[in-house]
């Protein structure tokens, strides 16, 4: 499915030992831009963790959230360094002393210094980090739902505007052969006040010259057979969903070039306004362009 590249997923998993709580928020973004929040017990997964995530992403800037408490047997293996505690006490002591300010410590700011912790040993770290993984996947899978459910929105939006734009094109299609006939009549009658003028006579072979040449300057024919399959490739790759989003950026800036050059070709107020109208649906689908995957 088409996914937009901001979401949001949560996942919450608890078992006897931990309750882990991951978050994940991301914008749009050119490339994958991992930004990491892990408590110190996750500190060193970051690359096997990493590879998880880009099985669910190709692009956007994510920040990934980890909170863990410990529960039952787990907490009693937590030891608090009381030694080094004490050191940054004093030192911070002193540095009051120094300033001649008083100095009463917050014992329980301590609570948040990751590096006055640590587990007593490492068995079970194995089992840990696969517990982690699978929380979060979980979450992963959570953020793609919500990935998944704006990109079917941003989808329907931009199909309704492909659809006005193959409208347009076809107006342009049908207006294109009577101004052409209006441009022969105005050339015809230019050509003949300008021979008058002169007491001169219009030949007809030099009209035909004349209308061959403006004939070509009109035709809008190539033009209007590429925008068609533009608007084909743009329905087309909403249905592929997958990694689309550059994809479409790219056959965006196509069908902007092909009605441009039939804004320049055919010079009429009616076109020019449907011209007008296809590029502002065009710039609101590269808006919408720039949130997909």
């Amino acid at each position: 499915m088409l996914r937009s590249m901001t979401g949001f997923g949560r996942c919450v998993m608890e078992d006897d030992d931990w309750t882990q709580t991951w978050e994940i928020r991301s914008v749009n973004n050119r490339h994958l831009d991992l930004k990491w929040r892990l408590p110190v017990q996750a500190r060193g997964l970051e690359s096997r963790l990493e590879r998880v995530v880009r099985r669910f992403a190709a692009r956007g800037r994510l920040e990934v959230t980890l909170t863990l408490q410990m529960r039952g047997a787990a907490a009693g293996q937590i030891r608090f360094d009381a030694a080094q505690a004490s050191a940054m006490l004093d030192q911070v002591g002193a540095l009051a002393d120094l300033h001649g300010d008083a100095f009463e410590p917050d014992y329980n700011a301590l609570f948040a210094v990751p590096s006055l912790w640590e587990r007593q040993d490492d068995e079970g770290d194995d089992e840990l980090e696969e517990r982690l993984e699978e929380g979060l996947v979980a979450a992963l899978e959570d953020w793609n739902e919500s990935r998944e459910t704006e990109g079917a929105a941003l989808a329907r939006d931009m199909a309704a505007r492909i659809g006005a734009m193959e409208t347009w094109v076809s107006r342009i299609e049908e207006r294109a052969p009577a101004i052409k006939e209006e441009r022969f009549a105005v050339l015809r009658e230019r050509l003949a006040e300008a021979l008058g003028a002169v007491n001169g006579e219009l030949e007809e072979g030099r009209f035909l010259q004349e209308m061959v040449i403006l004939a070509d300057k009109l035709d809008v024919s190539e033009e209007l057979t590429r925008l068609h399959a533009h608007l084909e490739r743009l329905r087309d790759l909403l249905a592929i969903g997958t990694d689309a989003g550059r994809r479409l950026d790219f056959t965006l800036q196509e069908c902007f070039r092909e009605i441009a050059t039939c804004g320049n070709k055919i010079q009429d107020a009616q076109t020019s306004r449907i011209v007008v109208d296809f590029k502002n649906e065009l710039e609101k689908c590269r808006e919408q362009v720039q949130n997909l995957e």
